[in-house]
């Protein structure tokens, strides 16, 4: 039985662990303020802006793209919708976008992303190992500035050919958190692994909060109709990232060619300890027996079905429903976001707080902060179903609905490496690629839903579901949920070779010194 612990999994006491600290060498401030390293978690912060920009600004720009005159829409009564405020910018204007989408359809054109995004969740990781993250992280993010920068053309030739650019996208973009934590593993001195993939990875939640008000901006000052100048920016400024990203950065420090011997030394000897073993085989019949590896993707899908609701439909929802201009709509939507960043830092102080002071046990920890980040936006999405027509109200539950989920961060998503350390890549790609199919089953549903009838009361509906959805996978998660490694997981069900490897670095077993944790942040994305 493995007991609760105060720091991922093994017991930490914080004296033991203030000793282990002095025994680091943690000289980094020998290597100056900017090393080789940080030039690395810069550009990988701006790669991730890039990815979540090119896959978010449909969302808004698709508002500006289909001309809502030419679809039918069902009668409706002046109960069930808001009026258009006279005077305001929207009173009295058709809008004249240049395809006939219902809403059915810009749920399948919204989703097609995620196609391709679910189809190299695993094989990424897999790849980065074998090969390297570089180039991989690399070519994906350019081959989806490619197709964002022939996503205009794609659109004026045909639905289908747009459907098909959009899930080659998703291909590209499938592959790049994968690739980024095989560089962190070989980049990242273990003391320096939060911050460095913290930072690395906040780029997703940044490039979505500047990405919705730039491309509402860029919508309406844009040129060549305006909606085609946000791909044409994203995927030029993902071109140039790739031409500074691929001459900058290498796999490992060793393979770099301009890092200081120094710093150098400083990574490699922090990492020297880690255990190094070869792929133990995946015992897949116990992990899909397992309560807790079901529970923990129940928080998964749970938590993608309420964010990919909100991200691809929140800014149909501003325009159909409250009626905010485009401007208005696309800075308003951003509102959650930013929210939710910062939201997702407070939580992950205070539960690391929580567990280095042994306030908590560390699943109780977990499922306080899932409850928080599920139970909340579902209560959230019921008031902003029943808030009827009061835009202020609205604006303020649905930022809470998406600020709160940031809480999740701090809960299922560390939860993997917990419960099986040696399968957690594995555990996760897993996972992650079945709750990503929630990227497309949810713009789906709601085009069903709101097809030619957008109401409060269908809106009402997506709102329902999505915190339903809320509900059965954090309940799942609080029965189900444990912290505690699984017997098929321990260190006794690997191989002979590896169990002699694991006894020799027994001593050095603790969270500093293992492999860096296949988790991703947002997912989200």
């Amino acid at each position: 039985m493995v007991q609760q612990s105060s720091l991922l999994v093994n017991p930490v006491e914080p004296n033991e662990l203030d000793e282990k600290l002095r025994l680091i060498p943690q000289d980094d401030e020998d290597q100056g303020c900017w090393g080789t390293r940080h030039t690395l978690v810069l550009l990988g912060f701006l790669g991730f802006a890039n990815v979540y920009a090119m896959r978010v600004n449909l969302s808004v720009t698709i508002v500006a793209m289909v001309n809502q005159s030419a679809i039918p829409h069902i009668n409706q009564t002046a109960v069930d919708i808001c009026p258009v405020t006279p005077g305001s910018d929207q009173s009295g204007l058709v809008k004249d976008g240049e395809f006939a989408w219902d809403e059915y359809k810009q749920g399948i054109i919204l989703g097609s992303f995620f196609w391709g995004y679910v189809l190299t969740q695993i094989p990424g990781g897999r790849l980065a190992e074998l090969f390297g993250g570089r180039k991989l992280l690399g070519y994906g993010i350019l081959s989806t500035s490619v197709f964002t920068l022939l996503t205009p053309f794609a659109a004026r030739a045909s639905d289908t050919l747009l459907i098909f650019c959009r899930v080659l996208m998703g291909l590209g973009e499938g592959v790049t958190f994968p690739a980024m934590y095989a560089m962190l593993a070989e980049w990242a001195p273990p003391w320096e692994r939060s911050k460095m993939a913290a930072f690395a990875f906040t780029g997703a939640q940044f490039g979505t909060v500047i990405t919705l008000p730039l491309s509402g901006i860029l919508c309406e000052h844009g040129f060549d109709g305006g909606w085609p100048t946000v791909f044409y920016v994203f995927g030029t400024l993902g071109i140039v990232w790739f031409a500074v990203w691929m001459p900058l950065t290498a796999d490992s420090p060793s393979r770099h060619k301009n890092i200081s011997k120094e710093e150098k030394e400083y990574i490699c000897s922090s990492l020297r300890d880690s255990i190094k073993r070869k792929s133990a085989p995946v015992p897949w019949r116990c992990m899909f027996r397992s309560k807790a590896c079901w529970a923990v993707g129940a928080a998964n899908v749970g938590h993608a079905w309420g964010f990919y609701t909100l991200l691809t439909e929140l800014p149909s929802y501003m325009d159909n429903i409250l009626h905010f201009n485009m401007k208005q709509n696309s800075f308003v939507s951003a509102l959650p976001y930013l929210a939710m960043w910062l939201f997702s830092l407070l939580c992950s102080t205070i539960a690391d707080l929580l567990i280095s002071k042994q306030i908590f046990r560390v699943i109780t920890v977990r499922k306080i902060f899932n409850s928080i980040g599920q139970y909340g936006p579902a209560l959230a999405l019921v008031g902003a179903g029943f808030i009827g027509c009061n835009t202020v109200a609205a604006v303020i539950l649905l930022t809470l609905a998406v600020g709160l989920s940031g809480a999740s961060y701090s809960a299922f998503q560390v939860n993997f490496v917990e419960i099986a350390p040696p399968y957690a890549g594995t555990l996760f790609g897993v996972t992650n690629a079945v709750a990503n199919l929630c990227g497309f089953m949810a713009p789906y549903a709601v085009g069903v839903l709101v097809k030619g009838n957008q109401t409060l009361g269908q809106w009402r509906l997506v709102f329902l579901i999505a915190a339903g959805v809320y509900c059965v996978s954090n309940t799942i998660f609080l029965i189900f949920g444990s912290s505690q490694v699984q017997p098929w997981a321990e260190c006794e069900d690997l191989g002979a070779e590896e169990s002699i490897h694991v006894e020799e670095n027994e001593e050095s077993n603790d969270f500093l010194s293992r492999p860096f944790p296949y988790i991703q942040p947002d997912t989200l994305f």
